[in-house]
């Protein structure tokens, strides 16, 4: 798309992918979708199925060309989460609970505080974690096995 690297990055993120969100500005004001994906590197956000434009792809080697229609990125200060609560806009905060626990919170004028749950999307891993152990691996007899006793200073490197 050609967009430039942002000159301030957001830090830390409010608006995580899967959040269902609401655009404030721009030529679908009003609407609300789902983040289909996160553009850190330069503060945006693309929603599924809003702020669509054409582009013009031309023909070659392995695939057709022609007119498609793709969804272009939002920046992150155009759009705001939904209140799972009353469905409105709010601006989101962070609380702690009793158990440690950190969770999301709406907050705002006419937001009703309750808790916004992180994505189902987000659980789902892209890539499965490896079962099998691989040739960089260390064996499991070998992490185990006691290479120092503290009480006789037994396998102390001598300096």
């Amino acid at each position: 798309m050609g967009w430039k690297a942002a000159q301030k990055l957001i830090q830390h993120w409010k608006i995580l992918r899967g959040d269902n969100v609401m655009i404030m500005r721009g030529k679908d004001k009003g609407e609300s979708g789902v983040i289909k994906r996160v553009i850190r590197s330069q503060n945006r956000v693309i929603v599924e199925g809003k702020n669509l434009v054409k582009k013009h792809i031309k023909q070659g080697q392995g695939h057709e060309g022609g007119i498609f229609t793709i969804e272009a990125p939002l920046h992150v200060s155009n759009v705001q989460v939904l209140d799972p609560a009353t469905g409105k806009p709010c601006k989101i905060g962070t609380k702690r609970l009793e158990d440690g626990s950190k969770v999301r919170i709406s907050r705002g004028m006419g937001a009703s505080g309750s808790i916004i749950p992180r994505p189902e999307i987000l659980k789902i891993r892209t890539t499965p974690r490896p079962t099998i152990a691989g040739p960089k691996d260390t064996p499991m007899d070998l992490v185990l096995e006691k290479t120092y006793d503290a009480k006789t200073g037994k396998g102390m490197p001598s300096l």
